[in-house]
C-alpha cells in the first residue's frame, strides 16, 4: 500500500468554475483519488477556495458585501457544488483561514532569514480619484503584444502575456473606470528568485521524467529564459497581513502577501484544518523529517498554473531550507473550449458546474469530461459530441447491458445468480478479453493517461457487450436452461465488474449498480496485483450462485434533440 498525497488547483471564489476548470483539475485529481484508494492505497485528497487577491476584493464590490462575507458565501457554494460532482475531497478548505495565513508569514520570516527576500522601491499605477496605488486587477489597459484593449494588469486574457500594470498602454481603474492615474513608487517585498534558478532547475531535473510534456515544456521555458526577482506583496485589504515575526512590518500596515504567494501554501494550510477536524497528523504528510519520505505527491493543474507550481512554489519550499514535502508528479492539462473559445468565469462564457447539474446528473459530465479530457491538446467542447458521447457510451453500452442481464435475471431466474451449467468457449473469450484489458485499464490509471482510461472502460463495457451476443442466454433458453443460466450468470459477474471499473469516473453510477448486485463494499476494489492470468475466468464467476440480485433503476435517459436545441439557445454554441 503506498501512501499518495492529491491536490488539485485552487477553485479561485469569485464565482461558481465552468466545466473547463472542472476538467482541467478538479475532476481528474478526483478520479485518480478514487482510482488509488479502490486500489487499495492510503490517499489524502487535498482542495480550498483560493480567496485572496484583486478579483475577490472586486467580486465583493459588486456584490455589495465585505470581501469576508463574500467569500464566506462563495465557499459554501463551491463546497455544495463541488460534492454535485461527487468530488471526494478529503478536505476542502479556505486560504483565508488561520493555518493558510501562519504558514504563509512564516514562509515569509524563514525565506527573509535565509536572504531571499528583499524590500524595494517600484512603480506603480496610482489613481488619483480612487486615492491609492492599484494592485495589478485594478488595472486594465491595451496590451503591448496583442493590442487587445481590455488586458488586465497582470495577463493579457486575449494573447497570455504576463504583464506588469505600467507596461498596459492607457491603463485605467478597473474599479471606478478612471483614467486619472499616475505612475509613482512604492514599496514591496521582493522575492529573489534568480538566486534559487540552480535549485528549481535540479529540482525539474530530478522530476522531469515523470511529468507530461506539457509540464515541463512550461517549466523550461520559465527555467531557460531565466529566474527574475518577483514582488509579493500587494496594496490590498483582503489577504494574509504582511508581518516579520509575528508583528505588523513597519510601511506595510496597508498592504499584504501577494495571493501567488499564499495560494499553493493553502495546500499545507488546508491539510492542517484536515487534521485539526479529523484528530489527524498533517506533519506525516508535508514533512520529510516526520514520515513524508515515503509520501508520492500529485498535483494537477491547467497549464495557466504550471509556472507556480514548477517554479515559484518550490522557490519558497526550497528557500526555506525546511523539510518540506516536494511535489512528485504534475500532471497538467489543455484547455477546454467553449466551440473555438475559452471558456470564462469573467466574461461568462459556457457552461458552468451549477448549470450543468440543473441539466443532467454529474454522472453524464464526469463521464463526457474524462472520455475527452485536454491531456495532449486543447479540446472543444459542443453539445452535439456530449449528445452522442453520452448516448453511445453510457446508455447503449454499460446501461443497456446491466438492463438487460439484470432484468432477465430477474424473468427467468427468480432474481438470484443462476446456479447450473459451466462456462464454455464464449467465457474463454471473455476472460482472455479481461486479461488483456484489465491490466491496461490499471497502466492507464498509474500513468495518469485518462482518456485512455475512460476508454479502455469502455471497450471492457463493449466486450461484454460482444459476450453476450455470442452467449445469447435468451435463444439458449429455449432449449438448455443451463446453458442461458451460463451466459447470465457471466453476465451478473460482467455487471458487477463494470461497476467496480467504473468507479473513478461514475461512482453514482457504479454505486447505484454494485449495492443492486450486493457487492460487499471490501469487494470493490481495483487492486488487481493478484489476479494473475488464472484469476481472470473466476472473475467470471466471483458472485456466489444462488444470491439475490436486484435490477438497478434505470441508469441514464438518452440526450434529445430537442434538448440540445434548448441548451444551445440557453447556453450558445452551434
Amino acid at each position: 500500500m503506498a501512501r499518495i498525497l492529491i491536490t488539485s488547483a485552487l477553485p479561485y471564489i469569485n464565482g461558481v468554475k465552468h466545466l473547463g476548470n472542472l476538467a482541467g483539475s478538479m475532476l481528474p485529481a478526483d478520479v485518480y483519488a478514487r482510482f488509488c484508494r479502490a486500489a487499495g492505497h492510503e490517499v489524502l485528497f487535498i482542495c480550498a477556495t483560493d480567496e485572496h487577491g484583486t478579483p475577490a476584493e472586486l467580486a465583493a464590490i459588486e456584490a455589495g458585501q465585505t470581501a469576508a462575507q463574500y467569500c464566506d458565501e462563495q465557499h459554501d457554494i463551491q463546497k455544495r457544488v463541488g460534492a454535485g460532482f461527487s468530488l471526494s475531497f478529503d478536505w476542502f478548505g479556505r486560504s483565508s483561514n488561520r493555518p493558510n495565513r501562519e504558514l504563509t508569514q512564516h514562509f515569509a520570516d524563514v525565506l527573509e532569514d535565509n536572504g531571499l527576500i528583499d524590500e524595494r522601491t517600484s512603480k506603480q499605477v496610482y489613481s488619483v480619484d480612487d486615492k491609492r496605488f492599484l494592485p495589478d486587477r485594478y488595472v486594465e489597459g491595451t496590451c503591448p503584444n496583442c493590442g487587445y484593449e481590455k488586458a488586465r494588469g497582470d495577463q493579457c486574457d486575449n494573447c497570455g502575456t504576463l504583464l506588469d500594470p505600467i507596461q498596459l498602454i492607457n491603463p485605467y481603474s478597473s474599479v471606478s473606470g478612471s483614467r486619472n492615474v499616475e505612475i509613482r513608487d512604492t514599496r514591496h517585498l521582493y522575492l529573489l528568485q534568480s538566486k534559487l534558478q540552480d535549485d528549481v532547475r535540479a529540482f525539474v531535473d530530478a522530476r522531469a521524467a515523470d511529468w507530461p510534456n506539457l509540464t515541463t515544456s512550461i517549466a523550461y521555458k520559465w527555467l531557460d529564459e531565466g529566474l527574475i526577482d518577483r514582488s509579493i506583496t500587494r496594496d490590498l485589504s483582503w489577504g494574509v497581513p504582511v508581518t516579520r515575526n509575528g508583528a505588523p512590518r513597519p510601511g506595510f500596515e496597508n498592504k499584504v502577501f501577494y495571493v501567488w504567494f499564499d495560494a499553493p501554501v493553502e495546500y499545507i494550510g488546508s491539510t492542517v484544518e484536515w487534521a485539526e477536524a479529523n484528530s489527524g497528523n498533517w506533519e506525516r504528510w508535508w514533512r520529510t523529517d516526520k514520515g513524508a519520505d515515503d509520501v508520492t505527491y500529485v498535483q494537477f493543474m491547467g497549464k495557466d498554473n504550471v509556472a507556480f507550481h514548477t517554479v515559484s512554489f518550490p522557490v519558497t519550499i526550497l528557500g526555506s531550507k525546511e523539510p518540506w514535502k516536494l511535489v512528485d508528479k504534475l500532471k497538467a492539462f489543455n484547455w477546454l473550449n467553449w466551440y473555438g473559445g475559452k471558456f470564462s468565469t469573467s466574461q461568462k462564457r459556457g457552461v458552468f458546474m451549477d448549470q450543468a447539474l440543473e441539466l443532467l446528473p454529474g454522472d453524464y459530465w464526469r463521464w463526457y469530461l474524462t472520455a475527452n479530457a485536454p491531456e495532449s491538446s486543447d479540446t472543444a467542447f459542443t453539445w452535439e459530441a456530449f449528445k452522442a458521447c453520452i448516448n453511445s457510451d453510457l446508455n447503449d453500452v454499460l446501461g443497456n447491458f446491466v438492463n438487460r442481464v439484470t432484468k432477465y435475471a430477474a424473468a427467468k431466474f427468480d432474481g438470484k445468480v443462476p446456479e447450473g451449467g459451466e462456462p464454455g468457449g464464449h467465457e474463454a473469450w471473455m476472460a482472455n478479453e479481461l486479461a488483456t484489458r484489465l491490466p491496461q485499464l490499471i497502466a492507464h490509471y498509474e500513468a495518469m493517461e485518462f482518456r485512455k482510461a475512460a476508454a479502455e472502460t469502455r471497450a471492457i463495457w463493449a466486450a461484454g457487450n460482444e459476450y453476450i451476443t455470442k452467449a445469447a442466454p435468451w435463444t439458449a433458453y429455449k432449449t438448455s436452461v443451463d446453458q442461458a443460466a451460463v451466459g447470465i450468470r457471466t453476465g451478473l459477474n460482467l455487471v458487477a465488474l463494470f461497476g467496480i471499473i467504473a468507479q473513478p469516473i461514475i461512482p453514482e453510477t457504479a454505486k447505484k449498480i454494485l449495492d443492486a448486485l450486493g457487492v460487499p463494499e471490501g469487494n470493490r476494489s481495483l487492486d488487481l496485483s493478484k489476479t494473475g492470468v488464472a484469476g481472470y475466468p473466476a472473475l467470471l464467476d466471483a458472485l456466489p450462485r444462488g444470491m439475490v440480485i436486484n435490477v438497478p433503476p434505470q441508469l441514464f435517459t438518452k440526450i434529445e434533440d430537442t434538448q440540445v436545441a434548448e441548451w444551445t439557445a440557453k447556453f450558445g454554441g452551434g
